[in-house]
C-alpha cells in the first residue's frame, strides 16, 4: 500500500511524521477530541493515543528488524486499531466506554482499505489484527483462547498481534502497563507452544479444520473422519462482484438456489423484508441436500452470521462446503450494478458494504477470495 509505505517511519531516524499522517486520513482526523477512560488512557484522546502507539511501534526492536513490507503492514494496523472508537464511544457522566470497537474496527478497516485498493490478503491480515488487538491483554482470562489463537494464525499472525498489542499498551499512560506486558508475553509463549506463533496451525485435513471450528472442545490435532456426502458451493459478495458469471463459468450445470431469482418470483423488493425470500431459499436447499444433490447457494452473504446459516444447514447434511468470496473495487462494482436491467439501489449496497466480513478459512472446507476487477 503506497500511502502507508510513504508514511511508515524508516531508518535511520525512525521518525513519525504525524502531521502528514493526520492530513492523509479522514478516519485519523475523526479521532481528534474523542475522549477515553482516564484510568487506562491518561494520555488523552484517541488521536493522541494512536500517535503514541505509532511512536511506540518504532521503538520495538522486533519491528525494526522486520522487512519493510511487514513494517508497513503493522504500521497500518496500529493506525487503524482504534479507528472505530469515534463511533463507539459513549460518555455517561464520568464513565467513558467504547464497547465493541474492536469488531467495529474490523469492519471499518476492511471498508477503508477496500476503498483504498489494498490487496485482499493484506487487507484481511490488517483487519484480523484490528479485530483481535485486545485479546493478548486479557489472554489468561479467556476460555476460548485456544480457538482465537488458532484463528489468528490462519488469518494473520500471532507474532504480529502481540507486536500490535505491545505498541498499543506502550502508547498509553496507565498504571497496569507492566501487568499487561506480562500477559502479552504469556500470549506469545502460548501461541509458540501451540506451534502457531509465526505460522498458521497445520491441521490434519480441511475437514479436521472445518470440524474444529464447529465443535466446542475439539482437539485441534484430531484427524476427523471425512463423512461428507455432497458438495455445496456458497457464494459471498456485494452486488456487482460477478457471482452469476462465476457460477456460469465454474459451476456449469449445477442447480442454483438464487435469492435474486426467488426475490423476483415472489415480487419482493431488494430493500424490503427478506424473510419470505430466505424461507423459500432454505426450503429449496433442504431439497437438494436430502437428495444428496450438489448445488450452489447464490446470495450476497456478506456477514459471517448470514453465511453460517447456510453453512450450518449444509454441514448438518454432511456436505463438503466450498465458500467463494468475490470482490471488486468500488468503481467496478458500481459500474456493473448500474449496467443491470434492475440495479440494486445504492443505499442497499452501502448498507451491505458497512457490514461486510470477508470469508475466512475457519468457515468452510475450502475458502477462496477472488478479485474480479
Amino acid at each position: 500500500m503506497r500511502v502507508f509505505d510513504e508514511l511508515c517511519p524508516k531508518p535511520p531516524t525512525w521518525t513519525l511524521d504525524w502531521p502528514a499522517v493526520h492530513a492523509a486520513f479522514d478516519w485519523v482526523r475523526a479521532m481528534d477530541g474523542v475522549p477515553q477512560d482516564a484510568v487506562h488512557h491518561a494520555e488523552g484522546d484517541v488521536a493522541i493515543h494512536t500517535r503514541m502507539a505509532c511512536e511506540a511501534l518504532t521503538r520495538i526492536r522486533g519491528w525494526r528488524d522486520r522487512p519493510e513490507s511487514e513494517r508497513t503492514l503493522l504500521f497500518a494496523a496500529v493506525l487503524l486499531h482504534d479507528s472505530a472508537k469515534p463511533f463507539r464511544t459513549q460518555v455517561d457522566g464520568d464513565r467513558i466506554t467504547a464497547h465493541g470497537h474492536s469488531r467495529a474496527g474490523d469492519l471499518m478497516a476492511r471498508k477503508v482499505l477496500w476503498e483504498m485498493g489494498a490487496p485482499p490478503r493484506w487487507r484481511e491480515h490488517v483487519a484480523a489484527l484490528v479485530r483481535h488487538h485486545q485479546v493478548p491483554f486479557w489472554a489468561l482470562e479467556r476460555p476460548d483462547l485456544e480457538r482465537i489463537v488458532i484463528r489468528v494464525s490462519l488469518l494473520a499472525s500471532n507474532d504480529d498481534l502481540a507486536t500490535l498489542a505491545t505498541a498499543d499498551i506502550e502508547g498509553r499512560i496507565c498504571g497496569d502497563r507492566g501487568e499487561v506486558l506480562e500477559n502479552i508475553a504469556l500470549y506469545r509463549e502460548y501461541a509458540r507452544e501451540l506451534g502457531c506463533l509465526d505460522r498458521p496451525l497445520a491441521f490434519a485435513s480441511d475437514h479436521a479444520r472445518f470440524q474444529y471450528f464447529r465443535t466446542p472442545g475439539r482437539d485441534p490435532g484430531y484427524a476427523a473422519y471425512d463423512d461428507t456426502r455432497v458438495e455445496v458451493t456458497v457464494m459471498s459478495g456485494l452486488p456487482g462482484t460477478g457471482k452469476d458469471h462465476f457460477i456460469r463459468t465454474h459451476r456449469p450445470g449445477w442447480p442454483v438456489v438464487s435469492l435474486d431469482a426467488i426475490r423476483e418470483q415472489l415480487g419482493v423488493d431488494p430493500a424490503g423484508d427478506q424473510r419470505r425470500v430466505a424461507a423459500a431459499a432454505f426450503d429449496a436447499a433442504r431439497g437438494h441436500l436430502r437428495r444428496r444433490e450438489r448445488f450452489v447457494w447464490n446470495a450476497t452473504n456478506v456477514s459471517r452470521q448470514m453465511r453460517d446459516r447456510c453453512i450450518g444447514l449444509a454441514a448438518d447434511y454432511h456436505a463438503k462446503i466450498t465458500l467463494i468470496g468475490l470482490e471488486a473495487p468500488p468503481a467496478a462494482l458500481h459500474a456493473r450494478n448500474n449496467a443491470r436491467d434492475r440495479p440494486v439501489p445504492a443505499s442497499v449496497i452501502a448498507r451491505l458494504a458497512a457490514k461486510w466480513e470477508a470469508p475466512d478459512p475457519t468457515e468452510a472446507h475450502t475458502v477462496e477470495l477472488i478479485d474480479t476487477r
